[in-house]
């Protein structure tokens, strides 16, 4: 079995995140889920966990958000019914008490190493910017039908869980080199808070790290990718890479200022 999550420590105060990148479950949920392996991926975050080599320092997540959703609260961490997941009915029947427990466990466990992590960080960082990073689904109707660009930028950047006071230039800063990185041509449409604003991650870190620390919700709009099948765009995987690395020195730079 994989392990659960990965924490990796660098030497830089960027972390980034992968948070819903996992596909994995236990073998205990596999015979009660709904859904199939293809309409489970649709709503996770795949490729993210690539694009996290804008620093050396790392969380991911390897178990799937269906079976525990470490960016939502704890009551709502576990899809029990299909208004927690998008209207999907994600399981046969109801879960056994062992079995919603046992995925409350991975949940309560990511969180307590998650603030040891952040703890030992703190030893070494005054301040530190976490680049959360994930994807969203803009064809929902149909692989045909895509939802109106003007709803749904290709980047999203929620920054709901944090003081904007302190942290609006760097955030700022991480927008600006996003717009105008050469993507294949052209440049991308970057924008804050249009369609997500941040989850429960940031929220829990804002709550126990205060203004010392600046979680940044990266949502990409899965452009990247065909997200009915899952197959990626690899180039356009890449390039979203080399895209978050160029933002490294600028953010670094803007940090050492706050």
């Amino acid at each position: 079995m994989p392990a659960h999550y990965t924490f990796t420590t660098g030497s830089t105060p960027i972390v980034a995140t992968a948070i819903h990148d996992g596909h994995h479950t236990r073998e205990e949920l596999n015979e009660h889920f709904n859904l199939s392996d293809e309409e489970r991926l649709r709503e996770e975050d795949p490729y993210t966990a690539e694009w996290l080599t804008v620093t050396d320092s790392n969380i991911i997540m390897h178990h799937s958000r269906f079976e525990t959703d470490v960016n939502r609260s704890p009551e709502k961490a576990i899809y029990l019914k299909p208004e927690d997941a998008w209207g999907l009915q994600v399981w046969k029947n109801d879960l056994s008490p062992e079995a919603e427990k046992n995925c409350r466990t991975l949940y309560n466990n990511f969180y307590t190493e998650t603030g040891k992590y952040f703890d030992e960080l703190f030893t070494k960082f005054d301040k530190i910017v976490v680049y959360d990073m994930h994807t969203y689904n803009h064809r929902r109707e149909s692989p045909d039908t895509e939802a109106v660009a003007e709803e749904n930028p290709e980047v999203n950047i929620g920054t709901k869980n944090m003081n904007q006071q302190v942290w609006s230039p760097l955030v700022q800063t991480l927008m600006s080199e996003m717009r105008k990185f050469n993507f294949d041509g052209r440049h991308l449409d970057v924008r804050e808070n249009v369609k997500f604003k941040g989850g429960y991650f940031g929220q829990w870190l804002y709550e126990k790290y205060g203004d010392k620390i600046c979680p940044i919700s990266i949502e990409f709009k899965k452009f990247f990718m065909d997200e009915w099948t899952g197959e990626p765009l690899r180039d356009d995987v890449n390039l979203i890479k080399n895209l978050m690395l160029a933002t490294r020195e600028p953010v670094l730079k803007a940090l050492s200022e706050i």
